[in-house]
């Protein structure tokens, strides 16, 4: 209940009427789960956005992957991102654990929607970093569950990383077709770099100055 009255009364409202949102391809978003959603990371929002594409009595399948030691670092932020984001935290590298995947795997065995970062952190607007190899990686081991590219444009210029201001902009969200593990790492990974690349090339973005 409190993550709907979360969305229905605070996220909608600043997605729609402040930023104004333009989602493009929408048909090509999964209903069901499982299913991973992977995208470029510019901001805090880009979470928020993503859960918002769903309509309220589904964003309780959506599960963000998030980091760990960001997200649980204190115990208010921990309460917020379990309860209401309802987040999978992730040991970032150098951090032990028995099994980092293990809650991805749960949940992609319950059915449920992923939403997954390759760059791993927030970077530069509209600016691709390396995509790390943890969704190489996650595939691998469900080589069924489809995976679908999401370039998603203007979210750099509000609340970007090292900015808590929040920049009235417009949105632009746009949803490639599903991919696949296709056996190889490299591969794999140029695969969805080139095809969220092509997601932002169809949209004709302007470099920020």
């Amino acid at each position: 209940m409190l993550q709907k009255l979360f969305f229905l009364f605070i996220i909608r409202p600043i997605l729609l009427i402040i930023l104004g949102m333009n989602v493009r391809h929408k048909e090509r978003l999964p209903k069901n789960g499982p299913a991973i959603l992977v995208a470029n990371h510019n901001s805090h929002l880009d979470t928020l956005v993503l859960m918002s594409l769903y309509p309220l009595r589904d964003v309780k399948m959506i599960r963000p992957v998030a980091a760990a030691d960001y997200f649980l670092k204190n115990k208010w932020i921990s309460w917020f991102s379990r309860t209401i984001i309802r987040i999978i935290p992730i040991a970032r590298r150098g951090t032990k654990t028995q099994d980092p995947f293990k809650e991805l795997n749960e949940s992609i065995q319950n059915n449920e929607i992923l939403i997954f970062f390759p760059e791993g952190s927030r970077g530069e607007a509209e600016r691709f970093e390396k995509f790390k190899s943890g969704i190489a990686h996650l595939s691998a081991k469900h080589p069924t569950v489809p995976i679908y590219p999401i370039f998603m444009y203007g979210l750099g210029k509000s609340l970007p990383k090292g900015d808590p201001i929040l920049v009235p902009f417009f949105l632009d969200i746009f949803i490639g077709e599903a991919v696949f593990w296709n056996g190889n790492k490299d591969q794999f990974l140029k695969r969805l770099h080139d095809d969220i690349q092509a997601l932002r090339d169809e949209g004709r973005i302007v470099e920020w100055e």
